[in-house]
């Protein structure tokens, strides 16, 4: 039983690939960054390179996976609770580990990471995965109708997404290549009203057949319509017309309006989530 680190992408495809593609909903944030940096390069994040790790069991079999895209924190899939025991030993002594800026872990499994850390942490966010279970339309169904963006739309999309950046405190936004590309395969949709965009919501590509929705934003101007929830539910249907079978998204717990939101569109919990940050 051990981990392997590595900064080697392919090197981690080999040997993580098919375990992390295997658990498509909870991996979901290990399987869309590897394909973002596979598409565009080891530096779609950023100026730094990226690191893998992959947990291997006493069978020989890769029961779990991590990547790191820094600036960005240590992102962790589905681990059993042996491999979280070992990523603690870990966090002092692999060299590749020691300028974590962050971890982003199923919620037992960031607690844990926290206590073995050995350095004060705070929990700056708590998000809960849902996957949706059976699409449902809005009700009452909100006044307009989605269409997809175009490139027409850049400049909107870019205010709008550096908005929602500043709002949930993530520390960099989208790059213009991060937008042309979800805009090269239809996957930012806007909700016009009265002819004027007034919300956005995107899907990712399906990824093992999963596609995730994310962000969904609506200047705060004109929250209060129900326009969340039916560009939503439009991006959800289109995400399922791309090829996804399942499709799942991600709420900050500290948002009841959107989790309600979710709720009513037809979305259940899977797991709850936290990021952990030096203090």
């Amino acid at each position: 039983m051990t981990w392997t680190f590595t900064d080697d992408p392919a090197a981690y495809r080999a040997a993580a690939g098919a375990a992390v593609a295997a658990r498509p909903a909870p991996n979901t944030l290990l399987l869309s960054i590897a394909d973002a940096l596979e598409r565009r390069g080891l530096h779609a994040f950023g100026p730094e390179a990226p690191f893998f790790g992959w947990w291997t069991g006493p069978d020989g079999d890769v029961r779990g996976a991590l990547v790191c895209t820094p600036p960005y924190p240590l992102q962790l899939g589905a681990l059993p609770a042996e491999a979280v025991r070992a990523l603690a030993d870990e966090l002092a002594a692999e060299p590749l580990l020691a300028g974590l800026r962050g971890i982003n872990a199923r919620r037992a499994d960031a607690d844990a990471l926290a206590t073995a850390w050995g350095r004060p942490t705070v929990v700056a966010e708590e998000h809960r995965l849902y996957r949706l279970a059976g699409l449902i339309a809005p009700h009452p169904a909100p006044t307009g109708r989605a269409r997809v963006a175009t490139a027409d739309d850049l400049p909107l999309l870019a205010e709008w997404l550096e908005a929602f950046h500043t709002e949930v405190q993530i520390p960099a936004g989208p790059s213009e290549a991060q937008v042309r590309d979800r805009l090269s395969y239809g996957g930012f949709l806007l909700w016009e009203d009265g002819g004027a965009p007034v919300s956005l919501a995107a899907h990712s590509r399906p990824i093992g057949s999963t596609s995730r929705i994310g962000p969904v934003y609506t200047p705060p101007g004109l929250r209060g319509h129900g326009y969340a929830a039916g560009v939503t539910h439009a991006a959800s249907e289109a995400a399922y017309a791309a090829g996804a079978s399942e499709v799942v998204l991600f709420t900050d717990l500290a948002n009841p309006t959107s989790n309600g939101v979710y709720l009513r569109l037809g979305y259940v919990p899977v797991e709850d989530r936290a990021l952990i940050v030096p203090a």
